[in-house]
């Protein structure tokens, strides 16, 4: 039972981490466009 009292505080900050950053990056626009750079290696030559 102590166990979770050591566990839980960190699995709550990593969640949270994640989530800002995720957050973080959807707002700076990092999921607006996901079809286009795979095509344009293929177009630049």
């Amino acid at each position: 039972m102590s166990g979770i009292f050591f566990l839980l505080p960190i699995a709550l900050a990593l969640g949270g981490l994640f989530t800002w950053l995720f957050v973080r990056a959807a707002r700076e626009g990092q999921f607006d466009d996901l079809d286009d750079p795979p095509e344009r290696m293929l177009r630049d030559e």
